[in-house]
């Protein structure tokens, strides 16, 4: 029994070296509550990306499962924005303040926690790539987001 208990940690041992675990913010969003993220924000001096869905809401699941696990779409929210999701149904009150009409809604918020703009409904990720870049980078302030799309 002992050398069986032996051979599986070693077995163990060479596939964690092998085939080493990918980090968390390498793979997943790091989402806060609404709370947390909004003091992050202004702590870090970073913009804020708040995504508003509900459990029964196909778009919002079709988001998580597509939109928010690609790699580019993961890393570009981790370095840049925090983000935040907030459950619309649980937290009526955001909703209502942020004026979700429907779902999903995706907001960005300034540094200082000024609402800077509202993407309702489902975005694909190689359309969120652009506006995500468009806010972080300030351009909001100084063009629409078509002309935006053609200078980049």
């Amino acid at each position: 029994m002992k050398r069986f208990i032996v051979f599986f940690l070693l077995s163990l041992a060479v596939l964690m070296t092998t085939f080493p675990a990918k980090s968390l913010s390498a793979e997943t969003i790091l989402w806060y509550s609404y709370n947390e993220g909004m003091t992050l924000g202004k702590n870090q001096h970073k913009k804020i990306f708040i995504n508003f869905f509900a459990d029964w809401c196909g778009y919002c699941t079709k988001m998580d499962k597509g939109t928010f696990i690609d790699p580019e779409i993961v890393s570009y929210l981790n370095k840049n924005f925090i983000a935040i999701k907030v459950n619309s149904d649980k937290e009526n009150s955001l909703a209502t303040r942020y004026k979700v009409r429907g779902l999903p809604s995706n907001w960005f918020v300034s540094e200082t926690g000024e609402q800077i703009s509202n993407y309702p409904g489902y975005i694909p990720a190689d359309n969120l790539l652009p506006i995500l870049k468009f806010i972080q980078t300030d351009s909001y302030k100084q063009m629409a987001f078509k002309d935006f799309m053609k200078v980049k």
